[in-house]
């Protein structure tokens, strides 16, 4: 085909099928007990340097544990798939996770406004960025879920998005008029948050998939955190409502609340009050150093929110 033009931005991950299935032809399909806790989960599969992905969209279904987490282990150096990402985004931002972001949505919490910190950190220099929209960054990975190094469409033409993305535009030898190119996509880690889970990671995502199902699909690791743990046997009792196979899966932890302070459909609703407080307390850098210390001290559980909650006067499970 016919190169028409080519985005700016750098391509960090191999989007060659061939070589990622040298990777997924060693990784183990054997169903046993995957359960572990957040700890160990971070520690054993999330290192310096890899590409990581989170999925859900917004601030539904994040997993908030996780990505606290890493904050503890200080782990640094990340890449980061910031696909439609706010508190979570908000959350790596704040301990500089990451130095390189393939970027679809980021620092902006929807309606909530902007994130101050990670709209300083992305200021500063220390952050690679490339462009891609939302839909693109999907197609991503779709094309590694799928085995094919890359997935055509026509969003991204003509703007400075492309400009600034690492797609490439062709001549599409049908009708020949222009098409983009967006290479696959396989994370190295990705971390999903799901209502229900069994122990051999078989787990199921009410509401909105986003990309999650192909998500597990394409990355080498994936990390499964779930509002809770279910018997393998309802499990085989409705396989239709299985969303991720236990096949792709990893690492399963239990987290009750694990996305809060983001919402969880038919669970329980984001803390506005909580965000708000984020929010506020970023705008201070030295505050906020303060704040982000308290907050990773006591961690994420019912518990603990409770305690964080009545401290700031927010009202969380009411």
């Amino acid at each position: 085909m016919e190169i028409i033009a080519r985005g700016q931005g750098r391509l960090l991950m191999d989007p060659d099928p061939d070589r990622a299935r040298e990777f997924f032809r060693t990784k183990s399909r054997a169903m046993v007990n995957k359960m572990t806790t957040v700890k160990e989960a971070v520690k054993e599969f999330i290192h310096p340097g890899d590409y990581l992905v989170v999925g859900a969209f917004g601030a539904v279904r994040i997993p908030t544990a996780i990505l606290h987490e890493i904050i503890r282990q200080g782990i640094k150096g990340l890449k980061f798939g910031g696909f439609t990402a706010t508190h979570d985004f908000e959350i790596l931002a704040a301990g500089e996770s990451f130095d390189f972001v393939d970027n679809a949505y980021i620092i902006g919490l929807e309606a909530r406004g902007l994130s101050p910190h990670a709209r300083r950190y992305m200021e500063s220099g220390k952050v690679e960025v490339v462009e891609w929209s939302n839909a693109s960054f999907s197609w991503r990975i779709r094309a590694a879920a799928m085995g094919v190094p890359f997935m055509p469409g026509r969003v991204l033409l003509g703007t400075d998005t492309f400009r600034h993305s690492a797609a490439v535009a062709v001549r599409d030898p049908f009708t020949g008029k222009p098409v983009a190119l967006y290479p696959a996509l396989y994370p190295d880690v990705a971390v999903i948050h799901v209502h229900e889970a069994d122990i051999y990671g078989n787990a199921r995502i009410r509401g909105i998939l986003v990309s999650d199902d192909e998500l597990a699909i394409a990355s080498k690791r994936v990390i499964i955190t779930a509002e809770r743990i279910i018997p393998h046997e309802e499990i085989r009792r409705e396989p239709e409502r299985t969303t991720i196979p236990y096949y792709a899966v990893d690492a399963v932890v239990e987290v009750p609340y694990g996305s809060y302070p983001g919402n969880m459909p038919y669970e329980y609703y984001s803390d506005e009050e909580h965000l708000r407080l984020w929010l506020s307390k970023e705008r201070d850098p030295e505050e906020f150093k303060a704040f982000l210390k308290e907050y990773e001290r006591l961690g994420i559980s019912r518990d603990t929110i409770n305690e964080f909650a009545d401290k700031h006067g927010i009202d969380v499970f009411a």
